[in-house]
């Protein structure tokens, strides 16, 4: 049960829909569950979306296809939203046979499933990304955005090396609400941005680079030290990072 669920049953109760003895059931069942299920190789928290907004998100990194899987079945069982980050097709076949309704989006290698009614943000998260190596990031960060109940939209290929790209979009960077900035080399793109907006721009510092780009520590020390206001840095291809901290401020 979400807050938005538990809203509608109270509200169903106050109009006479459902009778206070089977709502009092429905919550001391609830009450009563394990506010975790234990697999043996993991913990599935079940209880998350009561407490943060939205349900336990799976990394992909790390677990076989099959382990993913029985994690997404429990989740999806549940009826709560699905999402599988840095999976790879072998996963998704694993998680198609448990969970057959789930999407993978390749570009993102996420798996997700929509389930329930999630609450809407109240503006537009915009991604904008630097060159087309960093596409795997951005996309991460979309898809998480839109499975968290945000419109999203894109800007890509707009990096410093061509700044007239970046400036022809200025009615679409005034539009957003948050703007989330993917770029990997020098990583100069999120201060340039943030020096045209008046909202919050997260910054990702993605890995892509030569040599001394150091595996994207370039990047991020040069986020870390950006002199505009109002940028904030997550960690090196950590577009969902970014889409989870983006998604809280457009629901506030």
């Amino acid at each position: 049960m979400t807050e938005l669920t538990l809203r509608q049953l109270l509200d169903r109760v106050g109009s006479g829909e459902v009778a206070p003895a089977e709502a009092s059931a429905r919550l001391l069942d609830l009450l009563r569950a394990a506010p975790f299920e234990d697999l043996g190789f993991a913990r599935v928290d079940t209880h998350r979306e009561l407490r943060q907004g939205f349900p336990e998100v799976v990394l992909g990194l790390g677990k076989t296809p099959v382990q993913i899987a029985a994690i997404a079945a429990r989740i999806a069982q549940r009826g709560q939203t699905l999402l599988v980050t840095r999976a790879q097709p072998e996963a998704y076949e694993a998680v198609r046979v448990a969970v057959p309704a789930a999407n993978y989006h390749a570009d993102a290698r996420a798996i997700t499933l929509a389930q329930g009614d999630m609450p809407k943000g109240s503006g537009t998260i915009l991604v904008a990304c630097a060159g087309t190596s960093d596409l795997a990031v951005a996309e991460e960060a979309v898809v998480t955005a839109e499975i968290m109940g945000n419109t999203v939209d894109r800007i890509y290929d707009v990096g410093v090396a061509g700044l007239h790209r970046l400036l022809s979009e200025q009615a679409r960077l005034q539009a957003a609400r948050v703007i989330i900035v993917v770029a990997g080399m020098e990583g100069a793109l999120p201060s340039v941005v943030a020096g045209l907006v008046q909202v919050p721009v997260i910054a990702v510092p993605t890995s892509v680079g030569y040599g001394a780009s150091f595996g994207g520590v370039a990047a991020l020390l040069g986020m870390l030290n950006s002199c505009a206001n109002g940028v904030a840095v997550v960690n090196i291809d950590n577009g969902f990072g970014a889409a989870a901290m983006a998604s809280l401020i457009n629901h506030l």
